[in-house]
């Protein structure tokens, strides 16, 4: 009994001792092939960057297209309400003269 425990604690410490010495290993230096990756993830990165600020641009070009357009129309109306009002106004102005000069007549 005292054999079988005496080899349980040894193979425990070997593996403790193995499993302490792996974790203290330095890491293996990174290849040339690494670093080619790294650098071509560095330029995909760049690139989805500059196509994202592309897309917010042309979305805020539309943005403001839109905004223009809603800003010319309702400058349109206003104007063509206006031009109603200055017709209306010259219509009663006209039937107003017309009135005193057939109080005169």
């Amino acid at each position: 009994m005292k054999k079988i425990i005496a080899l349980v604690m040894g193979i425990a410490f070997v593996f403790g001792t193995a499993g302490f010495a792996a974790a203290q290993a330095p890491a293996p230096s990174p290849k040339a092939e690494d670093k080619m990756d790294k650098k071509m993830g560095a330029d995909k990165k760049a690139a989805a960057d500059k196509k994202a600020a592309d897309k917010k641009a042309a979305a805020d070009k539309k943005a403001a297209d839109k905004k223009a357009a809603a800003d010319k129309k309702a400058a349109d109306k206003k104007a063509a309400a206006d031009k109603k009002a200055e017709d209306m106004k010259a219509a009663a102005d006209k039937k107003m003269a017309d009135k005193k000069m057939g109080d005169k007549k």
